[in-house]
């Protein structure tokens, strides 16, 4: 990570990655993506997340538990794209990945947890 790009400027550019990650993963991108720095956390906000097929299997509750457990799969797999890209875009090793998909609203919730505290470098 560049010494002078803005705290904005490295969220936007991991949103561009979350995006590109879910359009090569799931074959389409989020309809929106927020990311969120802070302290030694990025938290990621996907809406609009799941396919028109995988919105027809959310009516069954065998089809809910099928989808959460594919979703879940999918990033645990990827794990090391993510964390080769954060490591990338932020100069700060990834330790953790938690995700959670909400089938009722679609959203996908990610909590990346970092080495050491990415937020204190854009107050130096």
């Amino acid at each position: 990570m560049s010494t002078r790009q803005t705290k904005g400027q490295v969220e936007a550019q991991i949103a561009a990655m979350i995006t590109g990650f879910e359009r090569e993963q799931m074959g389409r991108g989020p309809k929106e993506v927020r990311v969120w720095i802070v302290e030694d956390l990025i938290l990621i906000r996907l809406k609009g997340v799941l396919t028109p097929a995988e919105e027809r299997l959310t009516g069954d509750p065998n089809g809910r538990h099928l989808l959460k457990q594919l979703r879940n799969r999918l990033i645990e797999t990827s794990r090391a794209v993510v964390e080769e890209a954060i490591g990338t875009i932020t100069g700060v090793p990834m330790i953790s990945l938690h995700s959670d998909l909400s089938i009722r609203t679609g959203e996908r919730i990610l909590v990346l947890t970092l080495a050491e505290n990415l937020e204190a470098r854009f107050r130096e």
